[in-house]
């Protein structure tokens, strides 16, 4: 250890957070209850970061969501391929952007679903914006 450095001692116990935070309109948060609601979801996105993976789920999407246990409205949100859906199933964005991959999806594409824009619509936005 560096000279004049100590080790921060934290307390083991964790104070749970019970004041509640105003919601942010359109905004899903991704909490504790989230993460474990999307658990399932969130366990096969991740498993994308192996391409065999990939490939499994794009050879049999539903035989791979039911290895996952992925429930019915995970299930809609993922043959949908609506990453506002799946963010509402309990999907974290870092693990929905494997899936996205997989078909081709960028963040134009995901940021027109957010806005409800076609991906065009989206992109002449980000342009006008940046003059």
């Amino acid at each position: 250890m560096a000279p004049g450095l100590a080790l921060s001692t934290f307390p083991l116990e964790t104070t749970p957070v019970t004041t509640a935070l105003p919601p942010i309109p359109g905004t899903t948060l991704f909490d504790g209850a989230q993460a474990r609601k999307g658990y399932a979801l969130n366990k096969m996105c991740f498993s994308f970061n192996d391409a065999a993976n990939r490939a499994a789920f794009v050879a049999d999407p539903e035989a791979y969501m039911r290895q996952y246990g992925l429930n019915e409205a995970q299930a809609a949100a993922i043959r949908a391929k609506n990453v506002l859906q799946l963010i509402a199933a309990g999907g974290n964005a870092y693990y929905l952007a494997k899936f996205a991959g997989i078909f081709q999806l960028d963040m134009q594409d995901i940021g027109a679903q957010q806005t409800g824009m076609t991906k065009e619509a989206f992109k002449a936005k980000l342009v006008a914006a940046g003059q």
